[in-house]
């Protein structure tokens, strides 16, 4: 009976879930992002950035309002991924770029506040021993990073997931490793981390998880591990991978399921309030609030029509995300409004564009 009584709470919760309908934003035909769009950023403006630009696995460039160049990386190796912006010490606008294969995280600065362009590029954090990293989210406050990586193989071992952090310096510390871990994200209040978690047997996937811990923003340190949502208990969605994760700014989880082309949506208590469905898109990579008023939701991902470019599709709601909200802080006067003009610096490793902040 016990057994049954949680089922049947289980289907209520799914079937009480609102079901909310993204439309297509970037479509195949105009898209110049390859099929390994990953990584969606957004910066002060509420521009919306993302990787694979031109097709291009060391690249990255504007989705929104318009499609820009952001960076292009000399070194063929380079994997570029997880993109995130930040507000430094002094107020300036800074960005933090992902690079999988050369497991270190490249920091953009000196952004021009005419031309949007940064003039500066160096490496933030490295180590070695890091498997990736490939996603990123940021503790504002301190200026701590959190990156997450993986390591894919048939039979999922503690190890094939990683999570790290870099403060402020750029200090790298493992904080734990796992099985096969994406998506990284910290609540509004910076109180809890959330990471994802999956794990393959057979070579088939057979679990996702979404994990919180109690998060220490100044430290870097975790604790009280648990499970926040367990998709095999909620909807049966347990071989469908978690991939990217962002919060707004009254805390809620948003999560990307890749294969089914959906978000679930969850409120910090772990209720699952909504499922929201792409247009465009299957293989739902990530996602990030932008716009000017920084509630416009874009996902991401592979398209359908042709799956060799990146698609976007945007559902527009009325939560701010927490990104564009902490990037507000200590804004210098200025519009929000998204631009139309770019500038474009050649620096010694990569080129360095950007979408120009309105004066």
């Amino acid at each position: 009976m016990k057994l049954a009584a949680a089922f049947s709470l289980l289907a209520s919760s799914v079937l009480a879930a609102n079901r909310l309908q993204a439309v297509p934003f970037l479509g195949a035909a105009d898209s110049l992002f390859g099929a390994g769009i990953e990584g969606a950023g957004v910066d002060r403006a509420g521009n919306i950035y993302a990787v694979d630009f031109n097709n291009d696995a060391p690249s990255a460039g504007q989705i929104a309002p318009t499609q820009e160049l952001l960076l292009q990386s000399s070194n063929t190796e380079s994997l570029v991924n997880g993109i995130r912006f930040n507000i430094d010490s002094s107020g300036a606008e800074e960005a933090y770029i992902a690079d999988a294969t050369i497991h270190q995280v490249i920091r953009l600065s000196g952004r021009d506040g005419s031309s949007g362009a940064f003039s500066q590029n160096s490496v933030f954090c490295h180590d070695d021993t890091m498997l990736q990293p490939n996603d990123i989210a940021i503790a504002p406050s301190s200026g701590r990073v959190f990156l997450s990586g993986m390591n894919w193989t048939s039979d999922s071992v503690v190890g094939d997931g990683d999570l790290w952090t870099c403060d402020s310096s750029g200090a790298a510390k493992r904080l734990g490793t796992f099985k096969r871990t994406n998506g990284v994200e910290v609540s509004p209040d910076e109180k809890t981390l959330y990471l994802s978690e999956a794990t393959n047997a057979g070579g088939a996937v057979v679990s996702n998880v979404v994990l919180a811990f109690d998060l220490d923003a100044s430290t870097g340190d975790i604790s009280n591990q648990r499970v926040f949502a367990d998709f095999a208990q909620l909807d049966n969605t347990e071989a469908t991978d978690i991939d990217g994760m962002r919060t707004d700014e009254n805390g809620n989880l948003y999560v990307t399921r890749n294969g089914i082309g959906q978000v679930a949506v969850f409120a910090p208590t772990g209720e699952l309030t909504a499922y929201i469905n792409a247009t465009s898109i299957d293989y739902v990579a990530n996602l990030e609030f932008g716009g000017a008023s920084g509630t416009d939701l874009y996902i991401i991902g592979r398209c359908k029509e042709d799956e060799t470019k990146g698609c976007a599709d945007v559902y527009q709601g009325s939560a701010v995300g927490r990104a564009f909200r902490d990037l507000q802080t200590e804004q210098p006067a200025a519009s929000t409004e998204p631009t139309e003009t770019a500038a474009e610096v050649i620096t010694s490793t990569v080129v360095v564009t950007g979408r120009c902040p309105a004066n």
